[in-house]
């Protein structure tokens, strides 16, 4: 089974290990676990086979989840991570979200779940398995997978902008917020549809997660981001994008 997709496991509570562990065998996936936060990373870092994904605990010893997300975004490694969390406060799913993660489930959780999940995070990465057919967020209007304007180009295929002479790689939270706003071109967007459309969060909560995303997108997209032309904030209520002519 040397061609099933290989998983990295990052839990220290045993029995909950064990049992993903032979869930996911049984599923087809080779699995390599890791208990500790410090050696999770080092080996995610030095793995002679780069993982499909990552479950993530967030409560870890050595080093927690959200720690390892940011290293591994730093270290420009974007393998998928679902992290796995008994905190369920809408901040702490937020901070997932800022660290890197690209999606999150709640403990306790049925399997089922974990392997919709986590099927979906190894569809929408089509960049890897080309003959797998990706799963967008649902759209009112026609999506597509490249866009094209003022001399830059997002692929949301190879999850990937290119511009101002540099390729920048994108985690799957940033194309799916990206690709929500740039399909409703135009049109203003409130920070609680985001939370509620496209990450899924929908109680009150604080909305800077959301300001950090936007300031990180427009140091990707914007010539000068300090004075944006694309990605236009609507004091208030939330942003609006704008491709101009």
């Amino acid at each position: 089974m040397s061609d099933s997709p290989l998983i990295a496991l990052v839990e220290d509570e045993e029995h909950l290990a064990d049992a993903l562990l032979f869930n996911l065998k049984a599923e087809g996936f080779r699995v390599h676990h890791e208990a500790d936060g410090e050696a999770a990373l080092k080996w995610l870092l030095n793995a002679p086979e780069r993982p499909r994904a990552v479950l993530l605990d967030v409560m870890l010893p050595g080093m927690d989840g959200f720690a390892i997300a940011r290293a591994l975004r730093s270290a420009n490694n974007y393998v998928p991570i679902l992290m796995l969390t008994a905190r369920d406060r809408p901040e702490d799913v937020l901070e997932g979200f800022e660290s890197g993660a690209d999606d999150y489930l709640n403990k306790p959780f049925d399997l089922s779940i974990l392997l919709a999940r986590l099927n979906s995070l190894l569809r929408r990465m089509q960049w890897q398995q080309e003959s797998v057919p990706a799963e967008p967020i649902p759209e009112p209007e026609e999506v597509r997978d490249i866009y094209e304007f003022d001399g830059k180009t997002i692929n949301f295929d190879t999850l990937e902008i290119h511009a101002s002479g540099k390729v920048t790689r994108l985690t799957l939270m940033e194309a799916d917020l990206l690709r929500y706003l740039l399909v409703r071109e135009g049109r203003v967007v409130s920070r609680k549809e985001i939370l509620e459309e496209v990450w899924r969060v929908r109680e009150d909560t604080d909305t800077r997660a959301i300001d950090n995303f936007i300031v990180r997108l427009r140091r990707y997209l914007e010539d000068d981001p300090v004075r944006p032309k694309h990605l236009l904030t609507v004091r208030g209520v939330g942003y609006r994008f704008v491709i101009g002519e």
